[in-house]
This record gives structure tokens, C-alpha cells and sequence, in this order.
């Protein structure tokens, strides 16, 4: 491996890192601040989908080495992705606020 790539693998793995300790201190503190409602959730799930779309982005890009392919591949994978999770998420959201409503 040059050295130029076991740099890009040890910035990823400490981005990885500092964003998984993020989470879970989040989620083991749960700051008041971050139970607004926005956008039919709270600011704190909002944020945790935020995270993981990261983690899953430089998973995907680097230790996948789907960053090293074609364009027109990584537009083929990417974009029906880019597509579907959005939809899944307002899916997940909408639904999961009606039937807490109806629960409650």
C-alpha cells in the first residue's frame, strides 16, 4: 500500500471513530435540547440519521473501494439509493408519528 492510501484509511478510521462516539454518547445522554420536534421527529433522530449517512458513506466509499470505479457505475449503485433511502426515511418517520399517536 503507498503512503498516500494508508493516510486516507487511518483518516477514515478516525472519522469513523469520533463520529460512532458522537452517537453513542448522544444517545446515552439525550440532551433536552435535542427533543424539538422538527419535521414530525426529534432533532435527536434527525441527527443520528445525519451520522449514519456519513458512517455509510465513507464505508462504502473507501473499505468498499467504491470510490475507485467508474462514474457511470457508481451513478448506477448510487443513485437508486439516493432515491429509496429518503423515501424509506419519510416512510419510517410518517408512519412510525401515526402510529405513536394512535398508541398514545
Amino acid at each position: 500500500m503507498s503512503g498516500i492510501s494508508v493516510k486516507r484509511i487511518w483518516f477514515v478510521f478516525w472519522l469513523l471513530l469520533v463520529v460512532t462516539t458522537v452517537e453513542v454518547a448522544l444517545g446515552i445522554i439525550k440532551p433536552d435540547v435535542m427533543m424539538v420536534n422538527v419535521m414530525g421527529t426529534s432533532l435527536l433522530n434527525l441527527t443520528f440519521i445525519i451520522l449514519t449517512l456519513v458512517k455509510a458513506y465513507y464505508i462504502v466509499m473507501y473499505f468498499m473501494h467504491f470510490k475507485y470505479e467508474r462514474s457511470g457505475m457508481r451513478w448506477a449503485i448510487a443513485l437508486p439509493a439516493l432515491i429509496l433511502i429518503p423515501y424509506l426515511v419519510f416512510i419510517l418517520l410518517v408512519e412510525g408519528g401515526y402510529i405513536y399517536q394512535v398508541i398514545s
